[in-house]
C-alpha cells in the first residue's frame, strides 16, 4: 500500500472520505466536492499516480494537509485483503473515517459469444467484488462515526445495455449489494447508491446519439450533477438507507 509522505494529525475533527477510482473524471470531480464541503479526502487510484497526486497537491495548496493518496489494483490477488488494507491505511491517515465512496469501475463491451474469464474477473471484481471487501473492511471505522457508504451504480444495473452484460450483471449485483448492506449496517451506517446516466462518454466506440435521444432533458449530465447528488446522500439525507439515486435526465423512464 503506497501512501503520499504527509502524515496525519493522529484523531482529527475535520471528517473524512476515501473514494475509489477517483484520480480523474467522476471519482476526481466527486473528491473536489467533498473537499469543498468540508472533508479531508483520500484519492485512490490503480494506475494514474500523477494524476492523483496533481489532484491531492492541488487540493492541500487550499488546504494544508487535507488530501492524500493511495494506491491500490483491487481486481488483481487478494481482494479482500487488499481491501482491509486500503481501508486500514485511509482511516489512519487522519485517525477516522467517515465516508467511502465506490466508484471504482471497469466499463468495456462483453458481446455474448466472446466473454472470457479474465474479463468476467475484471468487471466483476472492480464493480462488485471490489466495492463489497471494501465496505465490508470500513464498518468498524464507519461506525465510530456514523459515518455512510455511497455506491456508484449505474442505470444499466436495472435497465441492460445491449453488449454490455458483464458490467450489467455487476451493477445489478451493486444495487442489491447496496440494499442489503443498508439492512444489515443500520442503525449505525448508511448506505445508498447514486446511478448515472449518460455523464462521461467511454473510451472505446460508443453510439452517442442514441443514448441521447433517448433522455427526456435531451441533453448530457455532468460530473457535477453526479458530484452533488453524492454530497447530498452523505451531508443532507440522514433518514435515508438502501435507496439508488438514478442521476440520468429522466432516461430510467424510457425503455
Amino acid at each position: 500500500m503506497e501512501m503520499d509522505a504527509a502524515s496525519g494529525d493522529g484523531g482529527g475533527r475535520v471528517p473524512v472520505a476515501i473514494v475509489t477510482g477517483s484520480s480523474q473524471r467522476l471519482g476526481a470531480c466527486t473528491v473536489k466536492h467533498l473537499h469543498q464541503a468540508g472533508y479531508s479526502v483520500i484519492i485512490h487510484y490503480r494506475k494514474s499516480q500523477a494524476q492523483a497526486e496533481e489532484l491531492a497537491q492541488s487540493l492541500n495548496s487550499v488546504c494544508p494537509d487535507s488530501a492524500a493518496t493511495l494506491q491500490a489494483d483491487l481486481t488483481k490477488g487478494d481482494t479482500e485483503k487488499m481491501a482491509k488494507e486500503l481501508i486500514d491505511a485511509a482511516a489512519q491517515k487522519w485517525g477516522r473515517l467517515d465516508v467511502l465512496v465506490n466508484n471504482a469501475s471497469d466499463f468495456f463491451p462483453t458481446p455474448l459469444g466472446t466473454v472470457d474469464g479474465d474479463q468476467w474477473k475484471t468487471v466483476m471484481g472492480s464493480n462488485l467484488k471490489a466495492p463489497f471487501f471494501l465496505s465490508q473492511a470500513a464498518i468498524p471505522h464507519l461506525k465510530a462515526t456514523k459515518g455512510c457508504i455511497i455506491n456508484m451504480a449505474d442505470i444499466h444495473g436495472q435497465r441492460p445495455l445491449s453488449g454490455y452484460s458483464v458490467y450489467c450483471i455487476a451493477k445489478a449485483g451493486l444495487i442489491m449489494s447496496t440494499m442489503a448492506l443498508a439492512k444489515d449496517l443500520a442503525p449505525d451506517i448508511r448506505v445508498n447508491a447514486v446511478a448515472p446516466g449518460a455523464i462521461l462518454w467511454p473510451d472505446h466506440e460508443y453510439d452517442v446519439n442514441n443514448s441521447l435521444s433517448r433522455i427526456p432533458m435531451s441533453r448530457q449530465g455532468s460530473p457535477e450533477d453526479i458530484a452533488k447528488a453524492i454530497i447530498f446522500l452523505v451531508k443532507e439525507a440522514p433518514y435515508v438507507t438502501g435507496q439508488v439515486l438514478p442521476v440520468d435526465g429522466g432516461r430510467s423512464l424510457s425503455q
